[in-house]
């Protein structure tokens, strides 16, 4: 079971050698990098490529590990049992399965994907940890101990706002995705936008990668930031000369798909403005 990446996805051979060492070891794969660097599409991509079904569990600020494993409904029961409902004298009625359980009694090997972990409490993954070491977990309602009957390929992906914990990072299979260089950037793009002519193609990417080497950036634009900007110069049927800034014109062409706060508009704002004054 070798992943070699698929024709929607350029996988650079870094990033092959880490998944399948991931799998080879049965560890989870954590992968961090810039967003928009392609982390989550990783997932969709080595499940199409191993032909497996994918389980996607998006992580948010109020996520607790809990709600991975199940979800006991003690509210609900309570309410039957003051209406004399039947379905009250089994627990499993209330009991709500989660993303890990999905995935565990699943018959045959699954991707799981558990995204973004660092949107949670920095507790999260120490919750976590019995789970992925052992592959089980214990429903205390009912007695019963949930087992995985075929490790899933675990696929953990992380922005980097906050550090994770050690003891979560030693259970792990790590790689982070360095941002494409131009030669990477030219082959992605041509999964997206074929047809690209290659002198538009490189007139914006050096434009691209001078906008992201500007010094006072506060957010670089990302691999999907230049793949929607390309969508919309084509769209506008734009040459490479329609691209050309001088000191007067400082902001890119339709820079609202690259540049995306007020502060980073106001950088390129004053750059036009002091090469104007030094004429």
């Amino acid at each position: 079971m070798q992943f070699q990446g698929t024709k929607d996805y350029v996988a650079t051979d870094d990033l092959k050698i880490a998944v399948n060492a991931a799998v080879t070891l049965e560890r989870p794969l954590l992968v961090k990098g810039e967003p928009g660097t392609g982390k989550t599409e990783l997932a969709r991509q080595v499940a199409d490529s191993l032909g497996l079904r994918m389980i996607e569990w998006n992580v948010k600020s109020t996520t607790r590990a809990q709600q991975g494993l199940y979800e006991y409904d003690a509210v609900s029961r309570l309410r039957d049992s003051q209406l004399g409902e039947e379905r009250v004298h089994d627990v499993k009625n209330y009991i709500k399965k989660g993303k890990l359980w999905e995935a565990f009694e699943s018959d045959e090997k699954v991707v799981l994907l558990i995204d973004e972990i660092d949107k949670a409490d920095i507790e999260f993954p120490n919750d976590l940890l019995q789970e992925l070491d052992k592959m089980e977990f214990h429903v205390y309602e009912t007695g019963e101990t949930i087992r995985a009957a075929n490790r899933p390929i675990m696929i953990i992906t992380s922005n980097n706002e906050k550090e994770l914990p050690d003891a979560f990072l030693r259970r792990c299979f790590f790689h982070y995705i360095q941002f494409p260089d131009a030669a990477t950037m030219k082959k992605i793009v041509a999964v997206h936008h074929p047809d690209i002519k290659d002198s538009l193609l490189t007139t914006a990417l050096t434009q691209f990668y001078e906008i992201r080497d500007t010094a006072g950036l506060k957010k670089k634009p990302s691999t999907s930031e230049v793949l929607d900007w390309l969508k919309l110069l084509l769209a506008e049927d734009l040459s490479p000369e329609d691209l050309a800034r001088d000191g007067a014109d400082a902001l890119p062409k339709l820079h609202g798909a690259l540049l995306k706060n007020e502060q980073d508009v106001h950088l390129f704002e004053r750059l036009a403005f002091m090469a104007r004054s030094r004429r």
